[in-house]
């Protein structure tokens, strides 16, 4: 065997072993230690390592978008596209293994690490697409708890996918640990190869930083076919793959200041009405009801009887959701705050980010006239972070399943005639005005058959049949808010003090698979834009707003959740400088703000207003003093939130 070959088999060996042993050959060999052929080894080990990094690469990054696009054609168009980066996400996938497995030591160990996270990473995602209509954002990882509690509902729906699931973990994590153990035998990278391998990759990975700055053009990023598309994420991650979204993602959680934001722009707004409440306040209880829709717009389906007669007779209007199938939290605090998610960047969570210091909230406002303030909601007070929210919005005491008494279920959860039997026996042992804010669970996805054993209505549809179980499943739930909210309405009529209720869905049902079915959706989750005639149906909740003295509130139209304080004090006969002045001018633009669309009071919608110059000055008003409120000095809070100012120290 001649020495070149020898040394091209030593170096594949090592290339593929991690060793970095000395390799004997004959004596008759012509390669001796000094001569040229052995210094090149080193480098020959080196170069067959690396080679052998980028096809791990190229296979992981492979696997990563077949699982999150659950497509092949579109798998192999993401690599063949030239103005998809498809081969950009190898190569800093390459360069990220290379690096570490110099740091680790070992070659190869990288990839055994740090590819059954990402594979993870890429599945979760697939499946939160295919529930929730959006792909895995880097600020979902602050709520996976929530997500492993879930679990017993998803596995009722899909309960085979479970257990390959659970399977798969528990298997993966002893193959991890087995392949760990049986990687650290092989002998360690020489310190030159490990130095050679940072000198190459850490240089050229520190030049990808520029790509996570989204705001500002980056040559890097444009050269790499990289093109944020941040008010767009479905297109956005399908443009550019799974990881990098991912890491555009990351600095969402930095909220830009507006231009023109100072003290001086602040002050320069003109005041809205000086607070007044009148002597006889009257007591205000708000339910969020999950999922809360009206099924009977669905296509080729005829349900019977109607399963929301009550929310029918007494219809104000309907709330035009910012989400579809999840993420309730986020319709909770445009209703609680009068603040919105469009100011905000795209996959947010305020309650997971934001909340870090007290906030201007119908809670705090009430509190500070007088009101008892309570929160009820049936389950834990982590979800969606809550407990701490609640505080910062002003809350007197969240009663959540940690401190509720035992309340019946109907079907897995906690039933809405329980928790509304709850709010009215508390309601009772108020001695002073409160406000109540509850929001239900009964009705949370997903929609198994056969949930309820003692079904009251019927449903027909063209639909298959596990489609057709599942919108009886949903719909049950929905007559079952509908009784709940009749029983509300009929302990206020016998009330003498002055009681408004409202009531509002936060979303449209994660119905998935039945939507497609019906033909009400051409996939299982909604657009994000489109237009506006579509946008109502896909967005569009119920909404009731309903005193005992005057009856329902008509004619409300369809608005954003962040108006709802502007009607609930306008029907109590309260001014507020902020919610029912200041709002009082956006209803009069838009009624609805939305982060795709925005809708006028003539129901016309004015696309990608956010890239329009200048701002309309309600809108560009609107964005000062909220990021003033949750992020700024705060500047807004004497002339619009004095309660805010008031319960600062010293004031």
């Amino acid at each position: 065997m001649t020495a070149a070959r020898q040394a091209w088999l030593a170096a594949w060996r090592d290339a593929l072993t991690g060793s970095v042993q000395n390799h004997p050959v004959s004596e008759s060999s012509s390669v001796r230690e000094g001569t040229p052929a052995a210094r090149r080894w080193p480098l020959l080990r080196t170069a067959g390592s690396v080679l052998v990094t980028v096809v791990l690469a190229s296979a992981l990054v492979f696997l990563v978008e077949l699982i999150v696009r659950g497509s092949f054609a579109e798998t192999v168009q993401f690599f063949s596209t030239v103005e998809m980066p498809g081969w950009s996400t190898i190569l800093l996938f390459a360069l990220f293994l290379i690096a570490l497995d110099a740091i680790l030591g070992r070659a190869h160990q990288a990839v055994i690490i740090v590819g059954p996270i990402v594979l993870a990473l890429a599945f979760i995602s697939h499946e939160k697409a295919r529930y929730l209509g959006d792909p895995l954002y880097p600020a979902d990882i602050l709520y996976a708890r929530q997500i492993l509690d879930l679990l017993p509902l998803l596995a009722r729906e899909r309960p085979w996918t479970m257990v390959a699931v659970v399977a798969g973990a528990v298997g993966g994590v002893a193959l991890l640990i087995a392949a760990l153990m049986l990687w650290r035998r092989k002998a360690p990278i020489a310190w030159r190869g490990r130095i050679l391998r940072l000198a190459v990759a850490l240089p050229v990975l520190a030049s990808f930083a520029s790509v996570m700055d989204y705001s500002t053009f980056s040559w890097v990023r444009d050269r790499l076919s990289i093109s944020p598309i941040m008010w767009d994420q479905k297109e956005n991650y399908s443009h550019n793959g799974f990881a990098a979204a991912f890491i555009l993602n990351v600095p969402m959680a930095d909220v830009a200041k507006p231009k023109g934001y100072s003290k001086k722009a602040i002050e320069s707004l003109a005041a809205g009405p000086a607070i007044s409440v009148p002597s006889d306040a009257p007591d205000i209880i708000i339910v969020m009801n999950e999922s809360f829709w009206d099924a009977t717009r669905l296509p080729n389906t005829k349900i019977t009887p109607d399963p929301i007669p009550t929310v029918r007779a007494n219809l104000s209007g309907e709330m035009f959701s910012p989400e579809f199938g999840g993420t309730t939290a986020n319709i909770e605090f445009e209703a609680l705050t009068g603040f919105s998610n469009a100011f905000l960047p795209y996959g947010s969570i305020p309650y997971q980010q934001y909340m870090r210091r007290p906030m201007p909230s119908l809670a705090s406002f009430l509190g500070s006239q007088g009101y008892v303030t309570r929160a009820l909601h049936p389950f834990a007070k982590w979800f969606w972070n809550r407990g701490t929210t609640y505080k910062d919005f002003g809350f007197d005491s969240f009663m959540s399943e940690e401190n509720l008494p035992p309340l019946d279920t109907h079907g897995p959860l906690v039933s809405d005639k329980a928790l509304f039997n709850e709010i009215i026996r508390e309601a009772d042992q108020q001695k002073r005005p409160f406000f109540f804010f509850a929001v239900t669970l009964q009705n949370h996805g997903p929609y198994e058959p056969f949930r309820y054993t003692d079904p009251t209505i019927d449903v027909e549809t063209t639909a298959d049949d596990a489609s057709k179980q599942s919108i009886l499943s949903y719909a049950q739930g929905t007559a079952d808010g509908d009784k709940a909210l009749a029983s509300l309405m009929d302990w206020a009529k016998h009330r003498k003090r002055h009681t408004i209720l409202v009531m509002f869905g936060d979303h449209l049902p994660p119905l998935g698979p039945a939507y497609v079915a019906t033909g009400f959706l051409k996939d299982n989750v909604a657009p994000r834009s489109g237009p506006v005639d579509k946008m109502k149906m896909d967005h569009e909740t119920p909404l009731v707003i309903w005193s005992n003295r005057s009856g329902s509130v008509r004619d409300v139209g369809t608005i954003s959740p962040s108006l709802i304080p502007l009607y609930v004090l306008k029907l109590a006969g309260i001014e507020h400088p902020y919610y029912t002045g200041f709002l009082s001018q956006v209803r009069d633009r838009y009624p609805v703000v939305y982060r795709q669309m925005l809708i006028g009071a003539d129901g016309n919608a004015v696309d990608n207003w956010q890239k329009k110059e200048p701002a309309d000055p309600v809108l560009r008003d609107f964005r000062l003093i909220q990021y003033d409120q949750m992020f700024g000095k705060e500047y807004a809070s004497p002339k619009f939130f004095p309660a805010m100012q008031a319960s600062k120290p010293g004031s």
